[in-house]
């Protein structure tokens, strides 16, 4: 990293995407997580995605470069600032993003081996999109399959199926995200080609796949009967579905867009209230679906 680098950019162009298929490119290591799928997991979360989710609570997960931001609240504002993170006194300017060799990243995993396997948990790949470092979580999951570790990812469904199949047959679960069910307004708002998430959730059902379907919950986008409906109806007739979460919206999420120079674009809209969220439970349970509330 070049200490010269201007640390009130949102991201370092000389820091290129990742592209060898024994390193990845994440942002963090998240330990005794209990909402990324069955039991204590440890989520890794990879750094890229190519969607525009107007209420992600990740926004510094969307870049592939590696980014260096200052947080204000730490800076004792220096008389000289070596513009260096590693030397920041404070611990003001920190770096969003690394790249982590495979064997490494299976190390750091395995540090947590006595909570998930105790809880009936395991490795819960998310991001960003992880579908963009496919070839990497591939074998990062067959390697952690061979160590008999529970595992599973977190994907929006838009990518390449091959790649795709790859990734989900080292999977013990796959948490398939459903947003906005109307094709143009998914690729107008979300860049989501809702086609191609339709068919791969298909095709991955055909091949015995265990998804688990999501839905975020989120006013003005997906929070709305007709919304669920569509979820519901393109559903009927997955028989081995049983058990469908979903996912209201929170700002947890909203300092970070302050903290990458990025305006937060949901600022007024407020949290669904709990007679919302109990209406659409009700509705999904209607259907004949366990569900399951996470966040």
């Amino acid at each position: 990293m070049n200490s010269n680098s201007h640390v009130q950019l949102n991201c370092s162009p000389e820091i290129t995407q990742v592209s060898h298929n024994n390193i990845a490119r994440i942002f963090n290591i998240q330990r005794y997580s209990l909402n990324d799928g069955s039991g204590i997991r440890t989520v890794v979360f990879f750094k890229g995605c190519p969607h525009r989710c107007p209420w992600c609570a990740n926004p510094e997960s969307i870049s592939r470069k590696i980014q260096i931001v200052r947080r204000k609240s730490k800076c004792i504002k220096c008389h000289v600032c070596a513009n260096d993170y590693d030397e920041c006194p404070s611990g003001a300017l920190e770096k969003i993003g690394y790249d982590i060799h495979l064997d490494e990243l299976i190390k750091q995993i395995l540090k947590d081996e006595i909570f998930f396997r105790s809880s009936g948990g395991g490795v819960t790949l998310s991001g960003g999109e992880v579908l963009l470092q496919a070839k990497f979580a591939t074998q990062l999951l067959r390697k952690l399959k061979q160590l008999d570790v529970n595992t599973a990812i977190e994907t929006a469904g838009d990518g390449r199926f091959a790649d795709f199949l790859a990734l989900a047959s080292q999977c013990d679960e796959v948490l398939f995200d459903f947003k906005i069910m109307e094709p143009l307004k998914a690729q107008q708002i979300l860049n989501i080609h809702l086609t191609r998430v339709l068919d791969n959730f298909r095709q991955l059902y055909f091949h015995n796949i265990n998804l688990i379907p999501r839905l975020p919950l989120i006013p003005g986008y997906t929070l709305s009967e007709e919304n669920v409906l569509k979820v519901l109806s393109f559903l009927t007739g997955f028989e081995r579905i049983k058990e469908v979460h979903i996912l209201p919206f929170h700002k947890f999420g909203e300092p970070k867009y302050e903290l990458i120079h990025q305006p937060y674009q949901l600022k007024e809209i407020k949290v669904p209230t709990a007679e919302q969220i109990n209406n659409i439970k009700q509705l999904i349970e209607s259907y004949g679906y366990q569900v399951v509330k996470g966040g």
